[in-house]
């Protein structure tokens, strides 16, 4: 049997809850080999992030070259990328390589309110890679930037999910963990696909132990894109591990610190 092997595109948590750590402990625990490369070196922690270091232009360049050269990628999933010679380097990467199951989580601000992503960056992330994804899961905020519009309800979810189909992707799944201020008993996401759409609920918990959840979510996400599952099963299973990922906290750090990754699988055995 033929392990799927996935990529994750992304920046370095030296806190080890989000970013390329969250992502390879996700694939993990998924059952799929994570590769991985490198946009950026952070020092951060679960009270936040201190420094950033873009990873040079030729260095993302080699990463990547190499494990195309080598891996036969079923998966990848996009998170930070920064800024727009990033942005620029990746997409021209993608175009070469033809990576199939493309995931974007388009990181645009840490738990603790470092921005990851620069303003000026947010056009072409929006015409460069997201075309080029065939799933994008952005949480309210995100989703607002991206857009350009104000999401107050749900009419405005599915204005903005129309925008999001006619950038080019195929599925959008707008996370509502922000919406109604985060102050709902329950965390509401809207999926929308080619066919339709659906939604997903889980409860919310009072925790602060949230770091790395967006990571998280969209690395199981593309895992199971990898082990052939169709879009709404890889969404529904990375809701549930996600869910119970938050709802175990390891009560870690002295801030936001990083969710449960065998929180699921220990709920399965």
């Amino acid at each position: 049997m033929v392990i799927p092997q996935v990529l994750t595109i992304a920046g370095s948590d030296s806190g080890g809850g989000a970013g390329i750590q969250a992502d390879l402990k996700t694939f993990q625990m998924r059952g799929v080999f994570g590769t991985s490369v490198i946009t950026a070196v952070t020092a951060q922690n679960t009270l936040g992030v201190f420094d950033i270091h873009p990873i040079p232009l030729a260095s993302i360049q080699a990463q990547l070259r190499a494990v195309a050269k080598d891996f036969s990628i079923s998966a990848v999933k996009i998170g930070m990328l920064g800024n727009t010679e990033i942005i620029q380097c990746v997409a021209d990467c993608l175009e070469q390589y033809q990576f199939s199951h493309i995931v974007l989580d388009p990181v645009m601000i840490a738990k603790g309110g470092a921005t990851l992503l620069e303003q000026s960056a947010v056009a072409a992330l929006k015409n460069l890679i997201l075309p080029k994804a065939c799933l994008i899961t952005p949480n309210i905020p995100e989703a607002e930037r991206i857009t350009g519009t104000q999401i107050k309800n749900e009419a405005d979810i599915f204005n903005a999910a129309q925008i999001f189909h006619e950038l080019g992707t195929n599925t959008v799944v707008i996370k509502g963990g922000h919406h109604n201020n985060s102050q709902s008993k329950l965390c509401k996401d809207w999926v929308f696909t080619q066919k339709g759409y659906f939604t997903l609920e889980a409860p919310r918990f009072a925790t602060p132990h949230t770091h790395g959840t967006g990571c998280t979510f969209s690395a199981c996400l593309t895992a199971e894109l990898a082990k052939g599952k169709p879009v709404e099963q890889a969404v529904r299973t990375a809701k549930s591990y996600i869910t119970a990922a938050i709802g175990h906290p390891l009560n870690i750090g002295h801030g936001h610190g990083p969710t449960n990754h065998w929180a699921y699988q220990n709920e399965q055995d």
